[in-house]
């Protein structure tokens, strides 16, 4: 998210940092957890979705329910969180979902040792296993606090990082490899925001699958409402409505009296069920 946990200086300062290149990966995230239980069936949206820092009031939401936007991602959780809550509460998520908007929920955990920003909450090798099992637990109490049921999608929030840099990459896989595995013990989806440069290639290209995201929602800031023309890996890759695309950022628009500076998203992915 653009400006909604690092500025957005510091995520083209990052970003460079992690390096541009992508390579293109084979085979989708192995969700060998989830092979035991019987799962709520998937609700999935596709259309464009929107995520802004702070959820809008229940009238800016009201005013913004044109149809334009079908879905609004929003903060449920995390210690790396950027902005203050006040309107996202169980009755508000109540209230948009009956407006007919889809929600994402986001949680941002603890980020990579290797990243240059500051961060209240950052893993470690020896920490990261621990962490992510901990995060997890908490981004699964977080959303069904909220109202959003079992069988809903949590994606991590994994802001750039230097992936060549080994021991950091391997202790983040290792992080949320643990938080995937405490979120589908309980019965919730896997899902992770990503840069395709730096995090969300990480997960793509990774050679042992098992336990990492089902879904993936990349970075690309390309201006391109699409999960298919510019998906940067391999076809076969996350595939039955499994991609989300944050396509552009920082995009200031009013809507029934109400403007709202958000990042917009190209979405064909699980998003909230809401009890």
């Amino acid at each position: 998210m653009s400006s909604h946990r690092l500025s957005k200086k510091g995520r083209y300062v990052a970003w460079a940092t992690a390096g541009a290149a992508v390579v293109a990966g084979a085979g989708i995230a192995a969700q060998s957890s989830m092979a035991a239980t019987t799962w709520p069936a998937q609700k999935t949206f596709t259309g464009r979705a929107f995520d802004t820092c702070t959820a809008p009031s229940l009238s800016a939401m009201k005013a913004w329910h044109t149809g334009f936007y079908g879905a609004a991602a929003v903060y449920v959780g995390g210690q790396n969180r950027g902005c203050n809550q006040p309107n996202l509460t169980a009755s508000w998520v109540k209230s948009v979902n009956s407006l007919g908007f889809k929600l994402i929920p986001i949680y941002v955990g603890a980020q990579p040792p290797c990243q240059t920003s500051s961060n209240p909450e950052k893993l470690t090798a020896s920490t990261a296993a621990s962490l992510g099992t901990s995060d997890g637990n908490d981004a699964v109490a977080k959303a069904a606090a909220l109202g959003m049921t079992a069988g809903s999608p949590v994606y991590l929030d994994m802001e750039p990082y230097d992936i060549t840099n080994t021991a950091c990459n391997d202790a983040v896989l290792t992080y949320v490899r643990s938080f995937d595995k405490a979120l589908r013990a309980k019965t919730y989806r896997s899902g992770y925001y990503g840069f395709t440069s730096s995090s969300a290639k990480a997960i793509a290209t990774a050679t042992d699958k098992t336990d990492l995201p089902g879904n993936l929602w990349y970075a690309l800031w390309d201006k391109t409402n699409t999960t298919t023309s510019d998906w940067p890996w391999g076809s076969t890759q996350f595939t039955n409505h499994s991609r989300g695309h944050q396509y552009m950022v920082n995009s200031k628009e009013s809507r029934g009296g109400y403007t709202i500076t958000v990042d917009r998203d190209a979405w064909d992915a699980p998003v909230a069920i809401v009890g």
